[in-house]
C-alpha cells in the first residue's frame, strides 16, 4: 500500500494530516506528482533489497509518516528556483529527497530497537517482530540505501549535507544515553540534543533541496536551513510533549514510553522545577507502564506541558522570521504551512 503526504497504513495516528493536504493543495499537481514520484521511489529502493531485509525494510518506509522531510527537500529546491529542466534534474531531486526519508526510517528502526519499543506509528516495530539482529541489519540496510541513492546525484556537497547530518545524529543519540534517568539535565543541554538528533536531518532536507535546485546558493541553503533547523527544534519539543500527553489512539504508544526508557524530556525538566518531590524523584523507579502514567499525570499537574508548548511556539516564530525574503511568494507560503503543521500535532 502506497502512504502519501498527509495519510496513514495501517490505521496509524493521524497527527498532523490536515496541515499536509492543506500543503499539498496549495502546492498543486507540480508538488503532488514530485511527492507521488518519492514514495514511488522509496518503495523500490527498499524492494531491491532483497530478502528477508526486503519486507522489514518496505514496512518500515511504507508503515505511515508525514513526510516532513522529503517535503522540505522538495520545497527547498522549488524555492530556489525548481530542480534543472529536464527528466534527470526532476530525478535528482527525487533521489535526494529519498535519501533523506531514508536516513530518517534507519534511526527509527535503530531507536526502537535502543528503547525495547514494540510498537511505532501504532505498529509492531521491526524489533518486535524480527528480532535484534534483524533490526541492526534493517537499519543498516537503509542508512547505506540513503548514502547510494544520493551518491548517483555526483555531487560531493549533497553527500557532506547528509552525512553532517547523520554524524550529529549518533552524536544526540549518544548524549541521550548519557542523560538516561539523569536527575540534572539542563533545559540547555536538552535543546542541544534534539538539534542533534532530530533538527539536524531536517536543516539537511532543506539544504539538499537548494543544493539540488538551478539557482541555488550557498546563501540560500544557510537560509533555508536555519528555518528548517528551528521547524525540526520545535518538532521534537512538540513529540516529547505528546509522550506525556498522549493518548495511545493518538501518537501510537502508550503515556511515558520515553520517560519508562530514562529519556528525560523538557515537560520533565520544567515540571521538576515546579515540584520538589519530582525533582527528587529517581526516574529509574519506574516500573512498567501504570507507573510511567501516573508519573505523566504528575509532570502534567504542574503546568509544565503548556510551558514546553509554549517554548515550541517561540521557536516556530522564530523559523518563520529566519525565512529569507527573496523567496518567491507562493513558496514562502508553503514552508509557513510546514511550520504550522508542526504546532497542529500538538492540538
Amino acid at each position: 500500500m502506497t502512504t502519501t503526504v498527509g495519510s496513514r497504513a495501517n490505521g496509524g495516528p493521524q497527527e498532523g494530516v490536515a496541515g499536509l493536504e492543506a500543503i499539498m493543495r496549495h502546492g498543486g499537481d507540480g508538488l503532488r506528482d514530485l511527492m507521488v514520484r518519492t514514495e514511488l521511489h522509496l518503495e523500490r529502493v527498499t524492494a531491491r533489497a532483497g530478502a528477508p531485509l526486503a519486507s522489514h525494510a518496505s514496512a518500515t518506509v511504507t508503515a505511515g509518516g508525514k513526510r516532513l522531510r522529503p517535503l522540505l527537500v522538495v520545497l527547498a529546491a522549488e524555492s530556489a528556483g525548481g530542480p534543472p529542466s529536464g527528466a534527470d534534474g526532476e530525478e535528482r531531486l527525487v533521489r535526494a529527497a529519498v535519501a533523506v526519508e531514508l536516513v530518517h526510517s534507519a534511526t527509527l528502526v535503530h531507536d526502537d530497537l535502543i528503547d525495547g519499543a514494540r510498537l511505532r506509528r501504532g505498529n509492531p516495530t521491526v524489533a518486535a517482530v524480527a528480532g535484534r539482529r534483524i533490526a541492526v541489519a534493517t537499519g543498516d540496510l537503509l542508512f547505506s540505501r540513503a548514502f547510494a541513492e544520493l551518491a548517483r546525484n555526483q555531487d560531493a556537497a549533497q553527500l557532506c549535507a547528509l552525512s553532517d547530518a547523520s554524524s550529529a545524529l549518533a552524536t544526540g543519540e549518544l548524549l541521550q544515553r548519557e542523560d538516561a534517568y539523569a536527575s540534572d539535565v539542563a533545559v540547555e543541554r536538552y535543546l542541544r540534543r534534539c538539534e542533534l538528533k532530530t533538527a539536524a536531518l531536517f536543516e539537511a532536507a532543506c539544504r539538499l533541496g537548494a543544493l539540488t535546485a538551478a539557482r541555488g546558493s550557498s546563501a540560500l541553503a544557510d537560509g533555508l536551513g536555519a528555518f528548517a533547523r528551528r521547524i525540526g527544534l520545535a518538532f521534537q519539543m512538540l513529540d516529547d510533549v505528546l509522550d506525556v500527553s498522549g493518548p495511545v489512539e493518538r501518537t501510537g504508544k502508550a503515556r511515558g514510553t520515553d520517560l519508562l526508557d530514562g529519556t528525560v524530556t523538557l515537560p520533565l525538566i520544567l515540571a521538576r522545577e515546579r515540584d520538589p518531590q519530582l525533582a527528587a524523584f529517581d526516574l529509574a523507579s519506574l516500573d512498567g507502564p501504570e507507573q510511567a502514567e501516573a508519573l505523566c499525570e504528575r509532570v502534567a499537574a504542574t503546568g509544565a506541558l503548556d510551558e514546553a508548548r509554549e517554548r515550541a511556539l517561540r521557536v516556530v516564530a522564530e523559523a518563520k522570521a529566519a525565512l529569507p525574503a527573496i523567496l518567491p511568494g507562493g513558496r514562502s507560503v508553503l514552508l509557513d504551512l510546514v511550520a504550522d503543521s508542526v504546532v497542529e500535532r500538538y492540538r
